[in-house]
């Protein structure tokens, strides 16, 4: 009865000739969603993928002609046929907007990652602009991408996402479902929202409505400011989205648009949550803070005089209530940069300094090497791979410990392209034997040729995933 009388009120208010809604108390986003819109921009994305048949083709290619494999697929080819191998064109939306007069704009990695054309649709411009990427950082799932659409062209400044507090209004701005510039409407529910959708999750939480193709879009207070850049969903809920902060996002397209390598600090420890137990058995009455795990002998933590079994309080003279958070504040600072820690050891709390080493990242800008690619250690399978470093790139990694090879380039030619195997995943053993070096990897391929396929146990974000790749036999 109470909603049915505040819509009432609402619209006897509405109807009074001259009364704005600004006068009724209520806020009027006109002004801000036409002057905001104009920055906003459409991203459309083609990649071409090899039809389903010749994938097959490809992947059984190598197979012997005794090999049972080989017979299957005999079988399955003169049973069902096979598509006439002609390439597919996959496309897919999102949005963006523009950082400066000159054409960079921001977006999702997800949104451009993969593709081999990009379009960007301004709203006051009939003819789409080629897109190229400058950079991209996957890890906090951001992207910035570069215009040549000539004048002065709108823009949106960021904002301070810090000082953003729960119930402020915001507008998200964006191309849901291919609905170019729509504007949706609501409030910040909640700061520092943790979904698992990477090592840096801390997202703001928004009612505002945000669907498919509102990826990479923002999301506008009152001033005009971005605070967020509208990046997840919860597919089965409603009024449920989140968006990357705006004080992470700035700094990141910063370096991106400089063309430096995304550089983040470094302690060199293994972390995990306290529970009642261990809080008790370390003397503490709550169980805030990250628990010392392990140490890597001669990494900053080891020479700052960290030790197994620390309770890490403070980083940087903040509280830290979790590894996450622990993650999150040490990743924000540079490499050679000095974090004051609070840690809690046997009753007592001590004050160390440690002077950060650089996280160990699995991309870089595209600018950063020729090609746009890190560097591997090694390649086999067409797949580049390095040993994975540290306990914390291997907790960012899904891993409980540093172990296999993880996978940090996939060559569209090489053997591993024709299976779903992706940057970021975690080669753990071939063939049933444990690879920790490209070494290893190679004895397990060369063992594997006269069979002419090897199985992979690959660790995708703490989950078991075995793929099966045919080798080159020539």
């Amino acid at each position: 009865m109470r909603r049915i009388l505040a819509c009432a009120t609402l619209l006897v208010l509405l109807a009074v000739p001259g009364l704005s809604l600004a006068k009724a108390g209520l806020p009027d986003f006109t002004d801000l969603a036409e002057r905001a819109g104009k920055a906003v921009v459409n991203i459309s994305t083609t990649k071409n993928v090899p039809s389903r048949g010749s994938q097959l083709q490809e992947m059984f290619k190598n197979v012997p002609k005794n090999h049972p494999l080989r017979e299957f697929f005999n079988q399955f080819e003169r049973q069902f046929g096979l598509p006439d191998g002609q390439p597919r064109k996959l496309t897919s939306l999102g949005s963006g907007f523009i950082i400066s007069a000159d054409g960079y704009i921001v977006t999702n990695n997800h949104v451009v990652a993969e593709a081999d054309e990009i379009k960007v649709k301004l709203l006051s411009r009939d003819k789409p602009y080629d897109a190229k990427i400058i950079g991209r950082d996957p890890e906090t799932d951001l992207a910035l991408l570069k215009i040549e659409a000539g004048g002065s062209l709108p823009v949106l400044e960021f904002g301070n996402s810090d000082a953003t507090r729960v119930g402020e209004w915001v507008l998200a701005i964006g191309n849901p479902f291919g609905l170019g510039h729509t504007v949706t409407a609501g409030i910040v529910s909640a700061k520092g929202r943790h979904i698992g959708a990477g090592p840096f999750d801390s997202f703001l939480q928004t009612d505002a409505s945000i669907n498919p193709g509102n990826s990479g879009g923002p999301l506008i207070d009152m001033d005009g400011r971005v605070v967020g850049i509208n990046t997840a969903i919860v597919p089965n809920g409603q009024g449920i989205g989140f968006a990357t902060p705006a004080s992470l996002a700035d700094k990141i397209v910063q370096q991106l648009k400089g063309g430096k390598k995304i550089m983040r600090g470094w302690l060199g420890i293994t972390m995990q949550e306290l529970d009642d137990n261990t809080a008790k058995a370390v003397g503490l009455k709550e169980t805030k803070g990250v628990l010392v795990a392990h140490v890597i002998p001669g990494d900053p933590a080891d020479k700052g005089g960290l030790k197994i079994g620390d309770v890490i309080m403070k980083a940087g003279g903040q509280a830290v209530d979790g590894p996450s958070a622990l993650l999150s504040r040490v990743a924000s600072l540079r490499p050679g940069e000095k974090v004051q820690l609070g840690v809690w050891r046997q009753n007592r709390m001590l004050d160390l300094t440690v002077t950060l080493g650089e996280r160990k990242p699995n991309f870089v800008s595209e600018r950063e090497e020729k090609g746009g690619k890190p560097k591997a250690a090694g390649s086999m399978l067409g797949l580049g791979v390095r040993p994975v470093e540290g306990g914390e790139e291997a907790q960012s990694l899904g891993l409980q410990k540093p172990q296999g090879l993880v996978i940090i380039e996939i060559k569209p030619d090489g053997p591993a392209s024709q299976v779903d195997i992706q940057p970021g995943d975690v080669i753990i053993e071939a063939n049933q034997s444990p690879v920790n070096t490209v070494d290893q990897l190679k004895s397990a391929v060369a063992a594997s040729k006269q069979r002419g396929l090897v199985m992979l146990l690959i660790k995708r974000q703490g989950q078991n995933v075995l793929r099966a790749i045919p080798l080159d036999n020539k």
